[in-house]
This record gives C-alpha cells, structure tokens and sequence, in this order.
C-alpha cells in the first residue's frame, strides 16, 4: 500500500521575482517523491488555514506566518514537517540574526533597532560608513525590505518608511566589502552549490551589484560549506541557500539564510538529494509513526 505525504506550495507573495523558480523544484520534488512510490497530496499555502490536512508527512516552501503556525501546531502534534516550521520561523531576519550571533556563526555586526528610534546615534557608535537596513519581523518580501544606506543620516528617513509600512523593528547589517557568493545545500547530503551572482546575471531585487564583479578572492570551498551546515543546524534547516561575503583574505561570513530556496541555478542537481533528504527524515521519524 502506497504511503500518502503531502506537499504544500509557496504562495506568489512570497516568490518575489522567482514563481516559476520556485513552483518549478516543487513540482520536480513531488514528481520524484512519486516515482519512489508515494503518493503526494499537493496544497497551496491557504489550505492549511481552510482545509483539513490528514498527511502525517508534509514537505513545505510555506511563508506565510499564519500558515507557518498551522504547520507548528502540526509538529507539536507528532507530526513530520520539512523544512521544520519552527525552523522557517528562524529564518525570518531578526530570529536569523540573533541566532547565527549567539551560535558564533561568522556574520556582520549587527543592530537591531525599532523604527520608531532615531538611528543615527546607534550607527555611528558601532562604527558603520555603510550598512544594510533590513526589516526585522519577516522574509525579505519587496525590493524596499532591505536598503544599502551610504551615511547614517539616510537612516532616519528608512526607518520612517518602514514605520509607515507597519513594520516596527530593523536589522541594521554593516556593510561587507568582498566577493558575494550564493550558495545551497542540502543538510545530511553531498549535495552543495556556490556561485558569483555577478558572473551568472542572476539576482532577485538587484541589489548583487552593490558589491560588484567578482575579484575570485580564494577561500576554502569545504570551509563555506562546513559553515553553511553550521547554519542550517544552528536555525533548524535541512534544505538551505544563502549569501556569502568573501573578503580579500579569505575570510567568510554569511549575510543571509533562506529555507527551502529556488535552486534555480542547480535545479536538476539539487532535487534528487532534496529527495533523499526528505526520505531520510521519513526514515528517521517513521519507526512508530508511519
């Protein structure tokens, strides 16, 4: 009898710049998790808050913070969900920040501020020429969620806007000059990925071109992977992507984590080890579940 899981899409909303993208290592995912004999339900994020969900399995790219909840109220059920929900939740920008720091993962120095506070006094004491303005409470959904400030006055005028939009707190990164490296993996796998942004003309708000072409500083490709496993462990996630600053000594820290990404430029490669990840956490958990 063929066991039943079930795969939940990401909304539009949340696929800014990459729908086919994202709709696309789904549908590959789902087509493979058949052929290896199960049977896959597919949902689009709003069913979990207007559908009865039986699965006890369920693998997601869910964005959504109330859909997310429904998803923790799964796992606290006994349920099996990848990525982990709680997990997603870590990957939302302040709960990312302040967990990557406190686990000693290499990252920028970092404030976190409310928008409703002057800035300025914060940034010159920690020393920032330029930084990142970043929201605080979500996934970067629009180009305006995250902003390169180039002097700690036009801070100010951010954070107000940020207000404006009902946003209520800020990350504010500082700026690391060096190569800028996108990367993904698949934690428990072989499979990783890196690449230059600014080499391949991909990008999703334009924002690569801040740090420009490429030099090809030389680092340790396993190092950057080893510290991208760290971080999936560290936020609770299996199938990761992110950004890397790459400094001219070699020096690696990570700007950004994200669940469950497009892999749009390793799609074909990537989807058989997210496959396998999913069957080794079903493997894992099934024992006295499934």
């Amino acid at each position: 009898m063929k066991q039943t899981i079930a795969g939940i899409r990401r909304g539009n909303l949340f696929s800014p710049n990459h729908i086919g993208n994202d709709t696309a290592v789904f549908s590959q995912t789902a087509e493979q998790l058949r052929r290896k004999g199960f049977v896959v339900n597919e949902y689009i994020e709003s069913d979990l808050l207007t559908r009865e969900i039986p699965e006890k399995v369920l693998f997601n790219m869910v964005r959504d913070r109330q859909a997310v909840r429904k998803l923790q109220q799964f796992e606290d059920e006994g349920r099996l969900v990848i990525n982990s929900a709680y997990g997603i939740e870590n990957c939302t920008r302040e709960k990312m920040t302040r967990r990557l720091l406190s686990h000693g993962i290499a990252h920028p120095v970092s404030l976190f501020l409310r928008t409703d506070e002057d800035p300025v006094e914060a940034i010159q004491a920690a020393g920032f020429c330029n930084c990142w303005v970043k929201r605080g409470d979500f996934h970067a959904i629009h180009r305006e969620d995250v902003t390169y400030v180039r002097h700690p006055d036009e801070a100010k005028d951010i954070l107000k806007e940020f207000a404006m939009r009902g946003i209520e707190t800020v990350v504010v990164n500082e700026h690391l000059t060096g190569d800028l490296i996108k990367f993904y993996g698949v934690a428990g796998t072989a499979f990783f990925y890196w690449f230059y942004p600014s080499n391949m003309q991909h990008s999703k708000f334009g924002l690569e071109q801040i740090n420009g072409t490429a030099k090809g500083y030389p680092f340790a490709g396993e190092q950057l992977r080893a510290l991208s496993n760290e971080a999936a462990e560290a936020l609770n996630i299996r199938i990761y992507g992110g950004d890397c600053i790459v400094s001219e000594d070699g020096r690696l820290r990570l700007i950004d984590f994200n669940d469950w990404p497009s892999f749009a430029p390793c799609r074909n490669s990537a989807v058989p080890s997210i496959v396998a990840c999913i069957l080794d956490e079903i493997h894992a958990w099934a024992g006295s579940n499934f």
